[in-house]
Order: C-alpha cells, then sequence, then structure tokens
C-alpha cells in the first residue's frame, strides 16, 4: 500500500496565487482594465455642434456615456478634476439616401451620428488622446419620415458610440 502525502503546492497554483496578489489591475467583466489608483470619471457635456441639431441629442448622449461608467466600472463620476475626463462635442447629425433604386428613388435613408472625443488620463497620461472622431449610423425606409424614427435610430446609434468610447478609453484593446 502505498500512501502519498502532498507536501507543497503544485506549480500552476502558485503561478496563479503569485499572479494575483502581484498585479494591480482592476479587471471587470466589461473589459475594462483601470488601475486601483483612478477613483473618479469626469464626464463633460457633449454640446451639438452639427449643421442639424436634434435638441435632444446631446443630453442623451451624455446621459448615457455616465449611465455607462456608472454601471460598468466602480468610479465616481464627479463635476471637476476627475482622476479620467472625457469631453467633446457632437460634430455631425444628418440624414442621407443610401440605396438608390432603379427610379432613382431612394429606398434606403441613414442617419448618421459623428462626435469628437478628448479623453485625459492624469495617473497615466500615456493613455490620453485629444479630437478622436466616432460615428455611427442606423439606415431606415425610405417611406418612414425621420421624426417618426428618430428617436429609436437615436438610441441605438448613441448605444453603438458610448460603447465605442468607453472601450477606446478604459478596455484599451
Amino acid at each position: 500500500m502505498k500512501i502519498r502525502i502532498l507536501t507543497g503546492f503544485s506549480p500552476l497554483f502558485l503561478l496563479v496565487v503569485i499572479n494575483l496578489t502581484s498585479c494591480r489591475m482592476s479587471y471587470s467583466f466589461t473589459g475594462a482594465s483601470i488601475p486601483p489608483t483612478v477613483q473618479t470619471i469626469q464626464i463633460d457635456n457633449f454640446p451639438n455642434n452639427s449643421m442639424l441639431i436634434n435638441p435632444l441629442l446631446s443630453q442623451e448622449l451624455t446621459d448615457a456615456l455616465r449611465n455607462r461608467f456608472q454601471s460598468q466600472t466602480n468610479l465616481t463620476l464627479v463635476n471637476k478634476d476627475g482622476d479620467l475626463v472625457i469631453s467633446g462635442e457632437i460634430t455631425d447629425y444628418n440624414t442621407r439616401p443610401t440605396a438608390i433604386q432603379g427610379d432613382d428613388v431612394a429606398a434606403l435613408n441613414r442617419l448618421t451620428i459623428t462626435v469628437k472625443v478628448n479623453f485625459t488620463n492624469k495617473v497615466d497620461p500615456s493613455q490620453s488622446f485629444q479630437n478622436q472622431t466616432f460615428s455611427r449610423f442606423e439606415e431606415y425606409p425610405s417611406t418612414q419620415d425621420l421624426m417618426t424614427v428618430q428617436d429609436e435610430l437615436i438610441k441605438q446609434i448613441n448605444e453603438y458610440l458610448v460603447d465605442d468610447i468607453f472601450n477606446r478609453t478604459v478596455v484599451n484593446w
């Protein structure tokens, strides 16, 4: 009869323990990698400086960004002096025909929203960027009036823009 006595830990277990205790990054299920020294975020209002103005777009985009960071990170939202600062502007809001049929009539129209974003990371300035453009669009049938579909289109486009900005600022892919 052989008796085995465990006198040590497996090498894999030791590597995992060492890795967990030596790593100083904070990870989440969203993919965000935020150092624990970063505690606050400041997200300024995104003014709408496009030629075509939707009066609700500025507030909806800004709120969507703030909600994403509050729900998917441990950062505290502040009005000034944040460790991370996101600012920018809406530079374009337009609709154009995209799918022209044989009789020169558009089958689809495309609503496009473009934003310019500035990101300042006061803890790690190498992560900062200025004037990065993000643009997303949604198409809708030309038989529908923009006024009847724009609320839903803006919601969808804002979700894509917020994903892009979130990923670029804290996911670092």
